[in-house]
């Protein structure tokens, strides 16, 4: 039983400062905000290839501890991964850094339905 309320209390303080961290905005919000800030796909350099957001930066989450100062902390970052996992993950790291404008595609790339560009 002690396991079960130690896993949820760890939930819960992840889901709270992920909360601080990033603010996720629906397909529309992003829209409205996006070509006024960073936009970052950190996706695999493949899956970026396969299909993206017209004007997004490819910055792997696999690479962000090497590239993340390439990333400006005084304009907005607008982050989206396939899913919102690694963005999110992204958020929480980008946030210890300094960078406070952070915010999120909900539901991540595979639920994009505007424009993008391919390489294929």
């Amino acid at each position: 039983m002690g396991v079960i309320v130690a896993v949820a209390l760890y939930i819960f303080y992840n889901a709270s400062k992920l909360k601080k961290a990033v603010t996720p905005l629906t397909e529309e919000q992003f829209k409205e905000g996006y070509r006024k800030a960073q936009l970052i796909d950190l996706r695999e350099p493949k899956e970026f290839d396969g299909g993206h957001i017209l004007g997004a930066r490819n910055i792997p989450m696999t690479q962000m501890r090497q590239r993340h100062k390439e990333i400006r902390p005084d304009l907005p970052v607008y982050l989206y991964c396939q899913n919102s996992s690694r963005s999110a993950r992204a958020a929480l790291y980008l946030k210890k850094r300094g960078y406070d404008q952070i915010y999120q595609l909900d539901g991540g790339f595979r639920k994009w339905t505007g424009k993008i560009k391919s390489k294929k």
